[in-house]
């Protein structure tokens, strides 16, 4: 196996170029966890991984109450499905609690702060209540709960890694709250070796050929924890040691096809780059700065064979989306034809004209 095959696989299985899911939430439990930073991405995201999705569909698997948008890994916003989200949640966050302490210390949020903010959201949005980011810093602020200095977010936050909010629907263009157990009361709950067997599994199933490193970079586990929940599912998996690394795959991969002028314009934030802690295998590192910021966002990117050669933006004009990008070189002209391709795949999804700049 060499390099640029690492980067064919985890096209295939990222669910990118081979046969898509039918259902959002299918896509989601493939991978365990997505990164949902923003939330266009993330439908995208979900979107050109799944059979005919659209924009619309995505945002109503988020209505059913079938994927669910909360902090996860690294204490970070993923989205997850709905079954899999409290033995997750049980998984990673109380980690991600105990390593922010210091961050509530410095905001002088403690243990009475936090129990008196629960019971004020549990009051404020039972009966099934949908409320705005900004109406929920107004409660707390009514409450004698100082909300800035980053002190609300973290309260909702907390929140969130312990079960008790998550995000709620889109309304008035406005990111809403939910209580967690009235959005999706049923959900499935591990023993500790079996959850980090079944995150181990969904890891590399889904992100594969991948380290042990880039499972703890993903997971936010520390290493003795993910290393027991590789050797739980390492009898299912392919082993494959390229440049002295280690890398870990499903054993069921198909063979590889030759380079191909496919185009994949691919979201911010998406697993296929962000997913690992060595990502030189998708991009040559000279190109670091420009497919990430340096305030660490990570931008949406052009992909061809396996690699990234550009990034793009969306700007939307009069009913219709203009697509820029920046590449890092010129493109042949099957390529630009295959870009074009991408554009209209985006297209369909978001039911609008698309034009490139």
């Amino acid at each position: 196996m060499t390099a640029l095959d690492i980067a064919h696989y985890r096209l295939y299985n990222q669910q990118i170029t081979q046969e898509k899911c039918g259902l959002p939430s299918q896509v989601v439990t493939w991978f365990g966890a997505m990164q949902a930073q923003y939330y266009a991405s993330i439908k995208w995201a979900v979107g050109l991984r799944c059979y005919g999705a659209t924009n619309t569909i995505i945002e109503q698997a988020i209505v059913n109450k079938t994927i669910v948008r909360t902090w996860l890994m690294r204490g970070t916003l993923h989205v997850v499905a709905a079954s899999d989200v409290r033995w997750i949640l049980a998984l990673l966050g109380p980690r991600i609690i105990a390593n922010s302490n210091r961050r509530y210390q410095q905001l002088e949020l403690d243990n009475a702060t936090f129990t008196q903010s629960y019971e004020i959201l549990t009051e404020v949005l039972q009966d099934g209540k949908q409320m705005s980011r900004a109406e929920l810093m107004l409660v707390l602020e009514e409450a004698n709960i100082s909300p800035t200095g980053q002190r609300g977010y973290h309260i909702l936050r907390r929140a969130g890694l312990e079960g008790l909010v998550c995000f709620g629907p889109i309304q008035d263009k406005q990111e809403t709250f939910v209580l967690l157990d009235e959005w999706t009361p049923h959900s499935q709950n591990m023993k500790r070796d079996e959850a980090l067997g079944e995150l181990a599994g969904r890891y590399f199933g889904s992100h594969g050929p991948a380290t042990l490193q880039d499972f703890v970079w993903w997971s936010g586990l520390k290493v003795a924890d993910a290393r027991t929940g590789l050797d739980v599912v390492k009898s299912r998996l392919y082993q494959e040691t390229i440049g002295g690394q280690t890398y870990w795959l499903p054993q069921n991969n198909s063979i590889l096809k030759g380079p191909s002028p496919t185009v994949y314009l691919l979201p911010a934030f998406d697993e296929y780059f962000l997913g690992y802690k060595a990502r030189d295998a998708v991009l040559d590192a000279k190109y670091d700065k420009q497919a990430v910021s340096s305030n660490g966002v990570f931008r949406p990117m052009i992909v061809i064979d396996g690699q990234i050669v550009g990034v793009w933006k969306r700007t939307y004009k009069k009913g219709s989306v203009i697509i820029t990008p920046s590449l890092f070189n010129s493109l042949t002209k099957a390529e630009n034809q295959a870009l074009l391709g991408a554009a209209n795949q985006y297209s369909s999804f978001l039911g609008l004209p698309v034009m490139l700049a």
